[in-house]
C-alpha cells in the first residue's frame, strides 16, 4: 500500500515484521513460519514517511539509510491509528513548518486561517464577508446540533448530548465512548501526517494550549464525515471503544484520509489561493487529561474553554 499523496509525498505502513539494512538495502523480513522468512525490499527514496505499527523492530543501519533518503520515521498504533512518536531527517524541507509559523504568529493571518478552516467545514453555507471567529463557533455549535439531532433520528436514540467526561469514563453512554475512542484514532492519522510534513503539532489556529492543537483543528474538518457516524452506528454495541477502532481501521483504506489531510493542510498554510506550493489498541488515561489543557484561541478575549457548543442559547 503505497498511496502517492502530494509533492511525491508517500506514506507505506508495516507491523509484524523486522525492517534490516544489507547489502542490497532496507527490506522488511516476514516470518511465515520456522523455516521460512519471506524478504521485501522497501523503495526508501521513494518513501516520505514510514510509519512503524505494532510488532516491528528496526535496525540502526536501517534507521540511518532512511535518514539519508530523508525518511520520516513514526511509530503508530495498530493501522496507523495512533501516533506514539516521530523521527525526522535533518533533510526535511522546512517549507511547511515556515508557513505555519508565520501564519500562528500574525495575529491577523492567523484570525484568516482559522475563519478559512470554518468555512471549509461549512462550505454550503452562505457567510458574510465580515463574519467573526466568535460567530462562526456559534454556527459550528448550531450544526453540530443539528448534525445529533439527525444521527439519533436516524438511529432511533432520542436526544443525544456530546458528553466526555474522563473522570467518570465508563458512566457515558455507547455513543460517547464510541465518539471518544474513533476521534482518538483519528487524531493518531493527523498527527502522523503532520509530522510527515515536518510542521508542528502544537501551533493550531483554533484550539491552544496543548501539544496537540493543530491536530485537533485540522481533525475537526473529518468528523462530521468519519468518526460522528460511526459512533451513532455503534449505539447499542456492549463494547464501542473496541468497536470503533476496529471499524475505523477497516474502514481507513476506503475514506482514504492521508491525501485529504496533506492537501487540506497545504491548502489552508498557502497564504491566498493563488499562491503555488513550494513543495508540488488500548486507551491511555493520560490522554484523556491531556484535554483538559486544551481551549480556543480568539482575537479579542484571549483562550476560551474547548469543548464547550457556543450556539446562542445552548444550556
Amino acid at each position: 500500500m503505497l498511496p502517492r499523496i502530494a509533492d511525491s509525498l508517500s506514506f507505506l505502513y508495516l507491523d509484524m515484521v523486522r525492517v534490516v539494512q544489507d547489502d542490497t538495502g532496507v527490506c522488511a523480513q516476514i516470518q511465515v513460519d520456522e523455516t521460512r522468512t519471506d524478504t521485501v525490499y522497501l523503495p526508501t527514496a521513494a518513501l516520505s514517511c514510514l510509519l512503524l505499527g505494532p510488532g516491528v523492530s528496526i535496525t540502526t543501519p536501517a534507521l540511518t539509510t532512511l535518514a539519508r533518503h530523508g525518511t520520516s520515521v513514526v511509530c503508530t498504533g495498530s493501522g496507523g491509528v495512533r501516533a506514539y512518536a516521530g523521527i525526522l531527517p535533518d533533510s526535511l524541507t522546512t517549507h511547511w513548518l515556515e508557513q505555519q509559523v508565520a501564519c500562528w504568529s500574525d495575529p491577523d493571518r492567523r484570525l484568516d486561517i482559522a475563519i478559512r478552516m470554518y468555512k471549509m467545514r461549512f462550505h454550503d453555507a452562505d457567510l458574510p464577508t465580515t463574519i467573526t471567529l466568535d460567530q462562526l463557533r456559534g454556527m459550528e455549535g448550531q450544526r453540530m446540533k443539528a448534525l445529533y439531532k439527525i444521527l439519533a433520528d436516524q438511529h432511533g436514540i432520542g436526544r443525544f448530548r456530546r458528553n466526555y467526561r474522563p473522570d467518570q469514563w465508563h458512566a457515558q453512554d455507547p455513543v460517547n465512548l464510541a465518539l471518544s475512542s474513533a476521534n482518538t484514532c483519528l487524531y493518531g492519522i493527523i498527527h502522523a501526517a503532520l509530522l510527515a510534513l515536518g510542521l508542528s503539532p502544537a501551533l493550531g489556529f483554533v484550539h491552544a494550549g496543548t501539544q496537540h492543537a493543530f491536530v485537533y483543528d485540522i481533525a475537526d474538518l473529518y468528523k462530521a464525515d468519519t468518526t460522528l457516524p460511526l459512533a451513532f452506528a455503534l449505539h447499542d454495541s456492549t463494547n464501542p471503544e473496541q468497536e470503533a477502532r476496529r471499524r475505523f481501521r477497516d474502514n481507513l483504506r476506503l475514506l482514504r484520509l492521508l491525501p485529504r489531510i496533506v492537501r487540506d493542510t497545504q491548502t489552508l498554510l498557502t497564504t491566498t489561493p493563488d499562491t503555488p506550493h513550494a513543495d508540488d489498541t488500548e486507551d491511555d488515561p493520560a490522554e484523556r487529561r491531556d484535554v483538559h489543557m486544551v481551549h480556543l484561541w480568539d482575537p479579542k478575549t484571549g483562550a476560551l474553554p474547548a469543548g464547550v457548543n457556543y450556539a446562542a442559547g445552548t444550556d
